[in-house]
């Protein structure tokens, strides 16, 4: 709602590329989309985006959900086009980030939305950390706890010490699975595992939508910092 400015989906129709979890979709619904779409690449993804339609809306005919690839064109053209096309954290592990924005920047309607997050281009150490990610799914399983422990070491070490300078032992550590759903353990074996991997810069993504006649609404960045830049455009051509 804040990155849209809007209070309500109502009347809107909801598009979500790579749904995951399906939170996002289940997110669209309770806010009055009149069409939810979810695909993810991923069958158990997509089963357990059933499994939450199946808990909160299960006899809903306006949430559809399906199997599918946003780097598959065809499958891409059967659809129609939304006022919201939302992929949050998804194309830049597609292995074709470009194309697949490409893909999926044809089915907003005019007037639409596109909202995306894009992991930041940091230089060398985004190099870092794909060749890290690459390295992890090269490695046989019993050889990934070793490495994992060690990146793990490497982006709590500093909160760690933090927090016991501060007198609060592992509080981060304590809270961390409120704020982001899951275990720090199992959120860097999320990160490390993220390949394939690819990073842009914001001007080159804000660059890449112009050129496709949409205008840029909301920029929210890392300023050179680890994550994803947000952005949300609007569908400007007539």
């Amino acid at each position: 709602k804040d990155s849209l400015k809007i209070t309500s989906l109502k009347g809107l129709s909801f598009l979500d590329a790579g749904a995951g979890s399906g939170l996002f979709s289940l997110a669209a619904y309770r806010l009055g989309a009149d069409k939810v779409f979810s695909f993810d690449y991923d069958p158990e993804s997509v089963a357990c985006t059933r499994e939450l339609k199946k808990r909160y809306f299960v006899d809903s005919e306006n949430w559809i959900i399906n199997q599918g690839s946003v780097l598959d064109e065809q499958y891409l053209d059967d659809l129609p086009s939304f006022d919201v096309v939302y992929s949050w954290g998804v194309l830049h592990h597609t292995g074709a980030m470009w194309q697949a924005m490409g893909n999926l920047i044809k089915k907003v309607n005019e007037k639409g939305y596109f909202f995306i997050s894009i992991y930041n281009d940091q230089g060398r150490t985004s190099r870092f950390w794909c060749w890290v990610k690459w390295l992890y799914n090269y490695l046989p399983n019993f050889l990934r706890w070793p490495l994992t422990t060690l990146c793990l070491m490497g982006c709590w070490g500093p909160m760690i010490l933090s927090d016991l300078m501060r007198g609060q032992p592992f509080k981060s550590w304590r809270e961390y699975g409120k704020k982001r759903g899951m275990s720090p353990w199992h959120d860097v074996v999320d990160w490390v595992g993220g390949y394939p991997f690819e990073v842009a810069k914001p001007e080159e993504v804000f660059e890449f939508c112009c050129q496709h006649g949409f205008v840029l609404k909301k920029l929210l960045t890392k300023g050179g910092g680890l994550g994803g830049n947000q952005f949300v455009f609007v569908n400007n051509k007539k």
